[in-house]
């Protein structure tokens, strides 16, 4: 049974839990998608007042012509815990936002611009959340960070963050906040959620639910 949050709120990999986040299921489920079935979903409620983000009329233009490569059109079609969510994104710049990190420092997304970048939104007690989190881990070791960066965001305190990260032994980015994000991470209305983005700073592939690092790691390196 989804379990609604009532707040308000709803090679790089960010991993990112937003304050309208609620349980994920295997198979989350984006905004414009139907909940899911697996009794492990919970939804997430977008933010009041979330920002739009204007889209580049040349990014529309291609958008609606690109088709996603034969590696990615395989990997999406093997897909067995994860669904792709927001299609009609891909292939489009992805919106710059900033956020803080566990210890104050600020991160910028355009920042990572050069570098794969995987962006997740993500909590530390939504079940499924829990269950990516060494995957996330393991997708971080296998890459050197000039060529990939894991970020994760969630709307959870600093210190809880931190308490998270150093016992379950969290090796990558880890930001909080995430109320105000430019659409399409301000629309995830299911946990987790990942956005692959390339070195161009373009979406890659957007996806719904626990995605294995093996996975990941071919999403990162498709062409």
């Amino acid at each position: 049974m989804a379990v609604e949050i009532k707040s308000r709120l709803c090679n790089v990999v960010v991993c990112v839990s937003i304050p309208l986040l609620v349980l994920g299921g295997l198979t989350g489920c984006g905004k414009e998608e139907s909940p899911p079935q697996d009794a492990n979903a919970a939804a997430v409620v977008p933010a009041a007042g979330t920002e739009q983000a204007s889209v580049d009329p040349m990014d529309a233009a291609t958008a609606l012509f690109r088709e996603p490569t034969p590696d990615l059109q395989h990997i999406v079609s093997a897909a067995k815990t994860w669904s792709p969510s927001f299609q009609d994104w891909w292939g489009k710049t992805a919106p710059d936002f900033t956020l803080n990190d566990i210890n104050g420092n600020p991160h910028a997304l355009s920042t990572y611009r050069g570098k794969n970048v995987v962006v997740a939104i993500w909590t530390t007690w939504i079940a499924t959340c829990r269950l990516q989190t060494p995957h996330l881990k393991e997708l971080r070791n296998a890459y050197q960070d000039a060529d990939v960066a894991v970020l994760a965001i969630s709307n959870e305190s600093p210190a809880l963050l931190k308490e998270a990260v150093e016992e379950q032994g969290i090796n990558f980015t880890v930001l909080s906040g995430g109320a105000n994000l430019p659409a399409p991470f301000g629309e995830v209305e299911y946990a987790p959620a990942s956005f692959f983005i390339d070195p161009q700073g373009r979406f890659k592939l957007i996806s719904s639910g626990l995605v294995p690092a093996s996975d990941a790691k071919a999403i990162v390196q498709a062409r």
